[in-house]
């Protein structure tokens, strides 16, 4: 029986490079090859400092990557939970929430969630997210706040849904939940108990 859902958001549920893309783009300064890579392990060595939002983060690294001005930057950083979702996955989340209660455990910030669940066209059954952790994943106090937020023990009734080894699946493994990971077209592959192409798939499995 799954007890709880959780799923990694940026790269999982939404179309982290093609936002990150478009905006860079209407911002004058379209990505390079290579660059989205940079930009999110920028990001990444910024998470293990001093905590800072993940607006702040974001800005920065478009900054100090690729040249963008401090108003165009922080302008993005501001509109993220609005980039684009994949496609499968508001239907996708849909059917989930029928299955089990699913949650985010997301390296972002609560104003994000709005822009999140105004395309999911409904609300997610929590929203663990580093700003209100003050952490960001892979640390384990995020999981430790999701598993004291949802009432729900670490065990394999716990599934964590993720496109992304490197700040996911690695830790959730360490915790002896059920991994889950997504074959999305940027993704970091690792260890895993089951991979799905999408979150439909996912669904279509969970359901079974």
């Amino acid at each position: 029986m799954i007890q709880l859902i959780t799923f990694d958001i940026f790269g999982t549920v939404l179309d982290w490079r093609r936002g990150l893309a478009e905006s860079c783009a209407a911002a004058g300064r379209p990505l390079r090859d290579g660059e989205f890579d940079r930009v999110v392990d920028h990001q990444g060595a910024s998470e293990q400092r001093a905590f800072q939002r993940y607006r702040q983060i974001t800005s920065r690294s478009l900054i100090d990557v690729l040249g963008l001005a401090p108003d165009k930057a922080d302008s993005i950083g501001a509109s993220l939970g609005h980039w684009p979702l994949f496609a499968d996955s508001p239907a996708a989340m849909a059917r989930l929430q029928k299955i089990a209660r699913c949650a985010a455990t997301t390296n972002s910030d609560l104003a994000h969630r709005a822009g999140v669940e105004a395309q999911l066209q409904q609300p997610m059954d929590g929203w663990i997210c580093a700003e209100e952790v003050g952490a960001y994943k892979p640390d384990v106090r995020v999981w430790q706040h999701a598993s004291k937020a949802m009432n729900v023990p670490f065990s394999r009734d716990w599934w964590h849904v993720s496109a992304y080894a490197d700040y996911d699946l690695k830790t959730a493994m360490e915790l002896g939940l059920t991994c889950v990971f997504v074959q999305r077209p940027h993704a970091r592959p690792g260890p895993h108990h089951l991979a799905v192409r999408d979150l439909a798939e996912l669904a279509e499995v969970a359901s079974r």
